[in-house]
Parts: C-alpha cells; structure tokens; sequence
C-alpha cells in the first residue's frame, strides 16, 4: 500500500512540475527523501552505509547495491528487471533541472552497457550508479 501512495505522490509531483518546468536539484533530492526512508528498511541499511552515495562512498555490500535498485525501482527506471536506458532519459527530461539533463543523459549514455556486466538488478544497478558517479561527480543526484 505504502508503494501505491509513493507512486500517486511521485506522480502528482511528476504533474505539477512537469507544468511548471522541471525540479531544482533540491526538489529532486527532496522528494528522493521518501524512496531512500521505503528502500533503507527494505534492504536493511545505515545512513552510514548510504547517505553519502551522491558524494561518491559507494560501500560494496549485497544490501547497498539491492538499495540501489530498489531506489531505482521506485523511480520506475527498472523495466524487466534491468536498469532501463531509455526510462533512464524519460525521467531526466521529465524531473530533472535544464542544467542537469544534458550531463547527466551523456553519463548515463556511458554507462548505460554496464547492465550487461552484471548477473542481477542489484549488481548492475549500483555498478551503474558508481559509473554515472565517476564520469560525471559533479551532476551526479541520488537520495
């Protein structure tokens, strides 16, 4: 129930700002704040372990990469059970802020084969986070 209430929330907020042009980068980490408090319990995971991934402390644990996914999950850009490219642009050039989208689309164009690396959705979810990190620290936005 509480994924159902995620989903409305995420899409009234995909309405409303798609009105009114994308999320400052605040705003999109502030409404990541929701998926990151549904993801950490479900994958039994620390603040420590996962509150500083946007700045790069990628901890390589089973329960971090599932976090990974999991946040990746709820932000509908996993389609089959694969991190999914083309979602991946959907949702830059729906959420994300003008100066955000061009650098962050050309990371994920970088590292959008890392999928194929990697047996499970955990693994190539956070291998592709890490990635999108190094190529592009600086634009890279995760709760």
């Amino acid at each position: 129930m509480f994924q159902n209430i995620l989903k409305l929330v995420m899409l009234e907020l995909l309405l409303f700002y798609g009105v009114a042009d994308a999320m400052t980068r605040q705003q999109l980490k502030n409404s990541g704040k929701m998926m990151k408090k549904s993801c950490m319990p479900k994958n039994d995971v620390t603040e420590e372990q996962v509150g500083d991934i946007e700045k790069g402390h990628f901890i390589e644990e089973r329960n971090v990469m599932c976090y990974v996914a999991c946040i990746y999950s709820m932000s509908q850009l996993v389609k089959n059970n694969k991190l999914n490219y083309e979602s991946v642009i959907k949702q830059v050039d729906m959420m994300f802020p003008p100066e955000l989208r061009e650098p962050t689309k050309a990371a994920a164009e970088k590292c959008k084969d890392v999928v194929k690396k990697y047996k499970d959705l955990c693994e190539h979810s956070f291998w592709t986070a890490k990635c999108m990190y190094d190529v592009d620290p600086k634009n890279f936005v995760f709760p």
